[in-house]
């Protein structure tokens, strides 16, 4: 009894540091058991093969897109008959056109029927010769493109080697027998040098005539040249260029061009 008095604290040390080290070697036990706890729910949970997700439908998002890419346009000029009705007008024997397109009178009805090369040519007519030999050469020349009427037609003009004798060709050379040529070398008043012989005469194209139609008014113009008027529509209009192509118009009322585009 007397050694517990005198011992007593080093005892209830002892005994205290027993309880810590019984408390260390429990919780040592308690975090393996927690450990294993924890790895069997992590095998029953995460282990083992994971089932796919399926596959996301994306179509109705995709046609939603392709719809906002071609949006649908609603035609409200053209088509629409409740705020845009149809207009209607009479021609010059009363008989009333429905305008759907807006093509139907005016230039837009107009049809190139036929497009014309014109071609500036010479050609060799005939050959003459006096008694010393020398010959002159008849030489016809025709002017298709020609602003009057008059001029549009052949004319015959005579030459000589090396002599100027108009103001539209000097007659240069002469190929094969003077007395009866295969070629004539020309050269022209732009200076321009040529040949032209009685079955292969010189062409070249040096504008357009055009036959235009308007079936409104049952107009048929043959042979309209640049600068020709042609009036329809109630209007007149100034053809002011053909080419190969195409024909321009030029309306006096209001100076505005249209083009007619040839189709064969």
């Amino acid at each position: 009894m007397e050694f517990i008095k005198k011992h007593y604290e080093k005892i209830i040390l002892s005994v205290v540091l027993f309880g810590l080290v019984g408390t260390l070697v429990a919780m040592w036990f308690v975090i393996i058991a927690d450990k294993q706890k924890m790895s069997d729910l992590t095998n029953t949970y995460l282990g083992g093969s994971a089932k796919p997700l399926a596959e996301l439908d994306l179509s109705r998002l995709e046609s939603a897109l392709n719809r906002l890419k071609q949006p649908h346009l609603l035609d409200l000029s053209t088509t629409n008959k409740l705020f845009n009705p149809v207009q209607w007008q009479k021609d010059q024997n009363g008989r009333l056109i429905k305008l759907a397109t807006g093509h139907e009178v005016g230039p837009g009805a107009a049809v190139v029927a036929k497009i014309t090369p014109l071609y500036f040519s010479i050609s060799l007519d005939s050959v003459m010769t006096n008694a010393l030999g020398a010959a002159r050469y008849k030489i016809n020349v025709e002017y298709q493109g020609a602003a009057l009427p008059a001029q549009r037609h052949p004319h015959s003009y005579y030459a000589s080697v090396g002599i100027k004798e108009n103001n539209i060709f000097t007659l240069v050379s002469v190929t094969g027998a003077p007395e009866d040529p295969s070629e004539l070398t020309l050269k022209l008043s732009g200076g321009e040098t040529v040949t032209a012989g009685k079955d292969r005469p010189y062409r070249a194209v040096e504008g357009y005539s055009a036959d235009l139609k308007y079936e409104p008014e049952k107009i048929n113009a043959p042979g309209l040249r640049v600068g020709d008027p042609l009036n329809f529509a109630g209007d007149q209009y100034n053809i002011i260029d053909i080419t190969q192509n195409e024909v321009r118009l030029l309306a006096q009322s209001n100076q505005k061009k249209y083009v007619l585009t040839y189709r064969p």
